[in-house]
């Protein structure tokens, strides 16, 4: 493992890395996503709050995207990336409840890849759906590592999946989640791979190992956000500690490209997959994450590949994540898989300094319905304000009365736009699928409590059921059985000594399995003494144990499971994290 010494020397090239290419080998593809940091959270950007020497690199050494844009959260950022299409097109309407899953009928970026003879490998926060087949080992990933939800209560020895199985990560997850992606990176490294590693922070739960956190936990930032008074200074300390822990890990994974002599072989990018999570120092842009001005939807890009991208190049004109697939198709040499249109461009030409003509352009951005659009010059926004992001980037004056035009022409093109897209953004029905894998874990998340049960939290994404407290009450989750069949039921549990004795029932239509919950187990909540900053309405987790309910017989088809007691002698039945179906024939 490199030392911190070594990890910040990483991103200087030797000057073999920056003039040549192996022959005849397509570029192996390194991925890293950054979750809900902000444009300005890089020292790269002008950011003399911290320091990010290793990220930064990878714009030294290649190219600086000036205008690039994401969605305003997360999940679809991940799948207009993975996709290179507008994330309404494939199903992604939402970051929880099975509003993040990815469309079946989309292609992936891996599964180009993996065509074209590529390994792949996932690391890290995955969120486009949970149960195969929207797994990512049912996407194109050959190994995945991490966690498919949408956000992660504990960030030291956390409970992760790794290829389907749930595990024990080690340590702090980014430098785990890093770890993995360097193993697979050397197991892969005598032919082509694409590696993405799709970070988790510095989304809350603000957690930071103490080395990085010591640096910030009575810092006085000098550059503060647009409105000074909006902003939360121990947000902003944990944050920015959290962005150098990642800038030290890419330190690490540089490191290690370089250790295999992959450098020259290697296409390394970095992005972020919406606007800062706070209100903190951005450039003095409008709008944070889950809006859609500019300070919501503007990230970074970073880009290199030696001997192909020039050191210092600044790509001026507008980008998308969208864009990324196809650019990444075209850069290897890939032949691209989807039947369906793709909405971004190859931005190869600017890249490699091509002198052909590159025509204006309209991004579209859209969240809970409201939507903008962006050219090179103007942003027009949801409520039909058209601002010259050229001469005002801090969208303070609507120009839409002085620019008749230009805010008739985009408002127009929006319109359009939001015509094919809205019907895709309604209400999610799709029932999530059982028996497409041995094993399926369903999440409270993906759940419904009745009666008296609620969530642990307001955010469902790492919520588990409490409050079971009767025989009226309970959970359901709409289904739909791949095959006839019979399955091995287990209920991921909780239940103090003195509230053991309740019988519980598991149905599916006719077919019926119970069992007593006849063993206490009662571990406490963990995540409050690891925060660096108050969480929210984001859950505590705790170790939750399966209870072997036995065999359940379920018929192809879609339905709801139902989980509920027919006895509650105690103050409660019991809190619930998953239940469990393994296929068994």
């Amino acid at each position: 493992m490199l030392t911190r010494r070594q990890a910040l020397a990483a991103p200087f090239l030797s000057a073999a890395a920056r003039t040549q290419t192996s022959p005849g080998r397509r570029p192996n593809i390194v991925a890293i996503l950054a979750d809900d940091q902000g444009w300005g959270d890089l020292s790269i950007h002008g950011n003399t709050n911290l320091s990010t020497p290793n990220i930064d690199s990878i714009g030294r050494d290649g190219a600086l995207f000036d205008r690039f844009f994401v969605c305003s959260v997360c999940a679809p950022t991940r799948a207009e990336f993975l996709t290179g299409r507008y994330h309404p097109r494939g199903g992604v309407r939402g970051v929880t409840t099975g509003a993040e899953r990815l469309n079946l009928d989309e292609t992936t970026i891996a599964q180009t890849f993996r065509a074209a003879g590529y390994s792949t490998g996932a690391f890290g926060k995955w969120h486009n759906g949970s149960q195969h087949p929207y797994h990512p080992n049912a996407r194109g990933f050959d190994e995945y590592y991490g966690f498919t939800s949408g956000h992660w209560g504990q960030y030291f020895d956390s409970e992760l999946d790794h290829n389907g199985k749930m595990v024990r990560g080690k340590g702090f997850i980014i430098d785990d989640l890093t770890d993995h992606a360097m193993k697979f990176i050397g197991d892969h490294r005598s032919s082509p791979f694409l590696c993405y590693l799709p970070l988790n922070t510095p989304h809350s739960p603000m957690q930071v190992p103490d080395r990085f956190h010591d640096k910030f936990a009575k810092a006085d930032p000098k550059l503060r956000a647009r409105d000074p008074g909006q902003e939360d200074l121990g947000m902003t300390r944990a944050a920015l500690a959290m962005v150098e822990n990642i800038d030290w890990n890419v330190g690490r994974l540089l490191g290690r490209l370089r250790e295999l002599n992959l450098e020259r072989d290697t296409i390394v990018f970095y992005f972020s997959d919406n606007g800062p999570n706070s209100w903190r120092w951005n450039g003095g842009m409008k709008g944070r994450k889950g809006s859609v001005d500019e300070g919501g939807l503007r990230a970074p890009l970073l880009m290199r590949w030696p001997g192909r991208i020039q050191p210092g190049t600044r790509v001026s004109r507008i980008s998308g994540a969208i864009d990324l697939l196809p650019t990444l198709t075209s850069l290897a040499g890939v032949p691209r898989t989807s039947v369906k249109p793709l909405d971004g461009r190859d931005l190869k030409p600017l890249l490699t300094g091509s002198k052909e003509p590159w025509p204006d352009r309209m991004i579209f951005s859209m969240q809970n319905r409201r939507a903008s659009v962006r050219t090179q010059q103007y942003r027009l926004d949801p409520d039909g304000k058209l601002f010259d992001m050229v001469a005002d980037p801090g969208q303070d004056r609507d120009v839409a009365a002085a620019q008749p035009a230009a805010a008739s022409k985009l408002g127009t093109a929006l319109d359009a736009w939001k015509r094919e897209m809205l019907p895709s953004v309604g209400p999610d029905t799709r029932p999530f699928p059982v028996g497409f894998a041995e094993r399926t874990m369903l999440p409270a998340r993906d759940g419904v409590p009745h009666g008296g049960v609620k969530r642990s939290a307001n955010a469902p994404n790492c919520s588990f059921f409490t409050n079971w407290t009767k025989p009226e009450d309970s959970m359901t989750w709409h289904v739909e059985a791949g095959a006839t069949g019979n399955y091995r039921a287990e209920v991921w549990y909780t239940c103090p000594a003195s509230d053991i004795g309740s019988e519980i029932e598991l149905t599916f239509g006719t077919s019926r399995v119970t069992a007593m919950v006849d063993k206490a187990h009662d571990p406490p909540l963990i995540g409050k003494a690891f925060d660096r900053h108050d969480r929210g309405g984001e859950s505590y987790v705790k170790d939750f144990r399966p209870l072997q309910m036995g065999r359940i017989a379920l018929e192809k088809g879609v339905g709801t499971l139902t989980l509920r007691a027919s006895k509650a002698p105690g103050k409660s039945v019991a809190d619930v994290r998953y239940v469990a179906l393994i296929r068994e024939s």
